[in-house]
């Protein structure tokens, strides 16, 4: 099997010919995505050092807010501007390839087979009818970060190892003031952030359940086991008392700002914890149901040249996208964002196996689900739709999950139907 670096040389030659036969001036092309600051900073040391080895392409990087992005993005390249190299969310892609935003990847500088070989079978999502329409540089699960100093305060040992012992730890960790109001929460919520996919691939499944079959098209969390995941997650607010729901805006907020013990979140928040001064926290593996079964969710995002780029334009996107799906490409993206490479043979390592803060991740990967949204924001949105109901109006878990369900499989049948 032809290696992936000859892949890349013959990407870069193929590119080099294209550029050489237009013109001899230099071609700048677009990198666009969401603002996070070491994603930027990724993609910064990445352009500096495909930019020394390509001096005749310039690549310019454009970020906007991620409220904002998806429509910055849908504006810009119909109109011929923004983008020639886009990253989105794996869970876009249907929405991408509808409205003629990006185009397929040529199979002859990269070819199917090698991918399917070589990356994470989760990036299967990304083929379309015998060819791949993006590629990303990393993969990422979802872990518990602890505060470590708040749970040395609370004589506490470690992270909990099962759903019972989050509670308990979760109480141990909560204050209150005088009046009763929450100032530290034992454990962030929010679905609006992760929450969404803890529920649906991770306590549904640990609840005896399965939230989906034939290939994501059916929701099936209409049960027992979707009204108890559901129930658990709403307890800890209702019942336990030990969050809150909107706390200081934004989960992870609350945890930067040491005032939450346990916050459930991505890999890519590594590299923002990183830089918050005064801040100790740990890791560890979500934790396990009732009847110790694991589970956790993972995605990623991908690069994809738009339909904007055409000619030399085209051919400078292609050989970039080849330099930031690269082996380097994707240990620069480790050390910087915390993400883990997209391809076993870089990220399933010996040492990142050990490594404190990213173990719990790649561990999380060997029993994790990758949910196939039809539309994400969506999909999304029906479950903080649910869980509203429950905390707004008073609606039980079982009824609220039955609405849920009907409303997420009035969208997948709007898009597969």
């Amino acid at each position: 099997m032809k290696s992936w670096k000859n892949t890349l040389m013959g990407i870069t030659a193929g590119a080099t010919i294209a550029l050489s036969a237009g013109a001899s001036q230099a071609v700048e092309i677009e990198y666009w995505q969401y603002f996070f600051e070491a994603r930027v900073n990724a993609i910064d040391t990445l352009i500096e050092k495909f930019e020394a080895e390509n001096p005749d392409i310039t690549v310019n990087q454009t970020t906007f807010p991620y409220a904002d992005y998806r429509t910055k993005v849908a504006a810009a390249i119909p109109a011929g501007e923004g983008p020639d190299v886009v990253q989105l969310f794996y869970g876009w892609l249907n929405d991408y390839v509808e409205a003629e935003l990006i185009s397929p990847l040529p199979v002859d500088a990269f070819p199917p087979e090698q991918i399917r070989a070589e990356f994470f079978p989760m990036v299967q999502a990304m083929e379309k009818d015998g060819q791949y329409m993006a590629l990303p540089t990393a993969v990422r699960s979802l872990a518990l970060f602890y505060n470590t100093r708040l749970f040395e305060e609370a004589g506490i040992d470690g992270p909990p190892k099962t759903l019972d012992e989050l509670i308990e730890t979760a109480a141990a960790l909560t204050k209150t003031d005088a009046a009763g109001n929450i100032t530290q929460v034992g454990i962030t919520t929010g679905m609006n952030a992760q929450d969404h996919h803890w529920v649906r691939e991770v306590l549904i499944r640990q609840f005896g359940g399965d939230p989906y079959t034939g290939d994501y098209q059916t929701v099936t969390y209409n049960d027992d086991a979707g009204a108890a995941a559901l129930q658990w997650y709403s307890d800890l607010q209702n019942k336990h008392g030990v969050t809150q729901a909107g706390f200081m805006d934004e989960p992870q907020a609350a945890f930067k700002a040491g005032r939450a013990g346990m916050h459930i979140d991505g890999s890519f928040r590594i590299g923002a914890l990183n830089k918050t001064r005064g801040l100790k926290w740990g890791v560890a593996e979500l934790p396990a149901g009732p009847d110790g079964t694991q589970s956790n969710y993972s995605s990623y995002w991908v690069n994809a040249v738009t339909t904007k780029a055409e000619g030399e334009k085209e051919a400078a996107a292609l050989k970039f996208l080849a330099f930031i799906t690269s082996d380097e490409a994707m240990q620069i993206w480790l050390d910087t964002v915390g993400e883990l490479p997209a391809k076993p043979s870089a990220g399933l390592t010996d040492a990142n196996r050990a490594d404190p803060v990213f173990g719990p991740f790649i561990s999380g990967l060997a029993y994790a689900k990758t949910t196939i949204f039809a539309n994400e924001s969506g999909q999304r949105q029906v479950l903080m739709d649910a869980m509203q109901r429950i905390l707004l109006e008073g609606e039980t878990p079982e009824n609220a999950i039955g609405i849920a369900a009907a409303e997420e499989q009035a969208i997948l049948d709007g898009y597969y139907k």
